[in-house]
């Protein structure tokens, strides 16, 4: 059997399962986790000290962004991608960075445009919901200062690194409405949804998830839109910071399944025309069947294909990668150990100044052989975590 690898998965400041960091760590070495592989939104500052405590426990770490991003031509068409509500976006995440290489101008203006965009947006969306309370008749005074002081103390990380998401905003209204009597707790909600609630109020988890989709998400009195960053903004910013641009598939994650991903043979098709050599399945949300069918079918094409579990809801769910039905196959676990392995060798050549598995402008640096040469080195930069 494979080692257990996990290439997605986000940590404090992001909204996270786990409070810290060293939760995070400490359940992957409970679990054997040998490499494992973060992927914020917005920032990237907690990232040496992912490094320093996963090598601490003996856990190779791996370093990746993800961007929310537009395809114009695609969102022309119509056709859905990754995400099922908004033709033409596309998730897109970067493996293998250097987090900690100095940014160029270029990289330096794409991270401040999203940071600045996403933070306005928080701003405005706390501020909305905040009245929507008011108007119901509980006063909650909560500003977007204030989750972010919440995010920061709960992380233990300064506040200069908290750039707030809906889940950060949907549980601090939570905790709102948790700090109230429960003789009131009803009532307030169904003033606020103009309805009543539909999950058990003592449930957090629930709650919180409630609350993003009644009051966060589009046509809500929430939501405020997101701005999208082009993908060749994204495509840049992941091969600036020496990583591989990569595409997370959906799948069965949504029904029907996007038609951009319908065919996995297409899809692997598709990927290779915009510069994507590179895919990821987050196996919690598929069956094992779709998992296997995808996983081959892109490595047959070429394609490294890694398998991460997001915990980015507070659902505290295994470090090692599942699907909706059962386990991950052993055969599709060892192409996911192989992708991490290459991952691994690309940052490493990377940082030594080498192409790995693609260059500096995302076009394929080496062949079957150069491939399997850097499967070989991950196989011993995962396996020679210090202890």
């Amino acid at each position: 059997m494979s080692p257990i690898v996990n290439t997605h998965v986000h940590i404090p400041p992001n909204f996270s399962a786990f409070d810290t960091v060293d939760d995070l760590i400490q359940a992957a070495r409970a679990q054997g986790v040998a490499a494992l592989g973060v992927s914020n939104f917005f920032d990237i500052s907690v990232y040496a000290r992912f490094r320093d405590q996963a090598r601490a426990a003996g856990i190779w770490p791996l370093y990746g962004v993800e961007f929310i991003t537009v395809v114009p031509e695609l969102q022309a068409s119509g056709l859905r991608v990754n995400d099922p509500a908004n033709p033409g976006r596309m998730y897109v995440t970067g493996k293998g960075i250097d987090p900690f290489r100095p940014q160029s101008a270029a990289t330096a203006a794409i991270a401040a445009r999203i940071r600045d965009g996403n933070d306005e947006r928080a701003r405005r969306m706390v501020e909305k919901v905040a009245q929507v309370f008011a108007d119901a008749g509980f006063d909650t005074g909560l500003t977007a200062d204030q989750v972010i002081g919440a995010v920061a103390l709960r992380g233990g990380v300064p506040r200069a690194w908290v750039s707030l998401q809906e889940r950060h905003i949907a549980r601090a209204f939570q905790e709102q409405v948790a700090g109230l009597d429960p003789s009131r707790r009803a009532g307030v909600l169904h003033k606020v949804y103009g309805r009543e609630s539909g999950v058990d109020l003592e449930d957090p988890v629930a709650l919180q998830s409630e609350i993003r989709a009644r009051l966060l998400k589009a046509g809500a009195p929430g939501f405020v839109p997101e701005v999208p960053l082009p993908f060749a903004d994204a495509y840049a910013y992941i091969t600036g910071m020496g990583g591989i641009p990569c595409y997370p598939i959906l799948a069965d994650g949504c029904d029907p399944v996007c038609q951009f991903e319908a065919s996995p043979t297409r899809l692997a098709r598709s990927l290779a025309d915009l510069g994507i050599h590179a895919a990821e399945l987050i196996p919690v949300r598929n069956h094992r069947g779709v998992v296997d069918e995808y996983t081959q079918c892109l490595a047959d094409a070429g394609m490294i294909v890694m398998a991460g579990t997001e915990h980015n809801t507070c659902e505290q769910i295994p470090v090692d990668p599942f699907c909706v039905d059962g386990p991950v196959s052993p055969a599709a676990r060892a192409v996911f150990f192989e992708a991490a392995c290459v991952v691994a060798a690309h940052a490493d050549a990377v940082s030594r100044g080498c192409d790995g598995f693609v260059d500096s402008q995302g076009n394929l640096a080496c062949d079957d052989q150069g491939r399997a040469a850097l499967s070989m080195d991950g196989r011993r930069l995962v396996g020679g975590a210090p202890t």
